[in-house]
């Protein structure tokens, strides 16, 4: 089931930009271009200031007189590639929860276009600051279960061999998370907070396919940001919705 469910959702990609054109949702792209940059600036702010405080800590490890220097250099370059790596985590949960009044929107056109029913649409403001609430409040959750898997991992992965075993765990781990956010757009309609994470819990397979292409997709210089949640959005509303039809 996992592997047919991973399949179908890498597959759905093949129609979201089908489907975006054709019920003319180019709009919602650049609204994630903007919070990504924003986010993104943060970040990268961050990591310079913090680079060097997390180094020095680091480097104040290393027990003997040789190499010292060299030591502290190479520590401040971890310190800013671990700000980083923990950076883009909350960049993406960040973008996916401030894009939520958004995309949600999105997965509502999806949703009439697939079933033919009409849904209310009004967009009022207490709608958008429920979805708003929503998004921050999974992917809040999500953000922190992630880094509590992730930061040992990430430990791990200086070891050789087992290093092998932990980038197959993180890549999944970012991939299932990622998919859950997307996955949230639709099923805000039909889940509590508590049904949403069993649901998706039972269906790792289209959450994991769906994340993992978000990922690559957000890989992509520029572009990447403005195309990488829309798409997903739409991809992953189609699979869910067939998921909520079968029961």
């Amino acid at each position: 089931m996992f592997l047919k469910d991973f399949s179908s959702s890498i597959k759905a990609y093949g129609q979201a930009f089908e489907l975006a054109g054709k019920l003319k949702l180019w709009k919602y792209f650049f609204i994630p271009a903007i919070i990504g940059l924003f986010v993104g600036i943060l970040i990268m702010i961050a990591a310079w200031y913090l680079s060097e405080p997390i180094g020095q800590k680091i480097g104040s490890y290393w027990p003997f007189d040789f190499w010292k220097e060299a030591m502290m250099s190479f520590s401040i370059f971890l310190g800013g590639v671990f700000v980083i790596l923990i950076g883009a985590i909350i960049f993406k949960h960040a973008v996916m929860a401030f894009s939520a009044p958004f995309m949600t929107p999105v997965s509502e056109k999806i949703e009439m276009h697939i079933t033919g029913k009409s849904l209310d649409q009004t967009d009022t403001s207490a709608e958008y600051i429920a979805a708003l609430v929503r998004g921050i409040r999974i992917n809040l959750r999500n953000l922190i279960i992630e880094m509590l898997i992730t930061l040992p991992l990430i430990i791990l992965s200086i070891i050789p061999l087992i290093n092998i075993f932990t980038t197959f765990m993180l890549i999944y781990v970012q991939a299932y998370f990622a998919g859950f956010g997307n996955m949230d757009y639709t099923l805000e309609r039909y889940c509590n907070y508590s049904e949403t994470k069993i649901f998706v819990r039972n269906n790792k397979g289209i959450a994991v396919g769906n994340g993992l292409i978000f990922h690559l997709l957000l890989a992509i210089p520029v572009v990447g940001i403005m195309l990488a949640l829309p798409l997903s959005t739409i991809a992953a509303t189609t699979e869910t919705l067939k998921k909520l039809k079968a029961g």
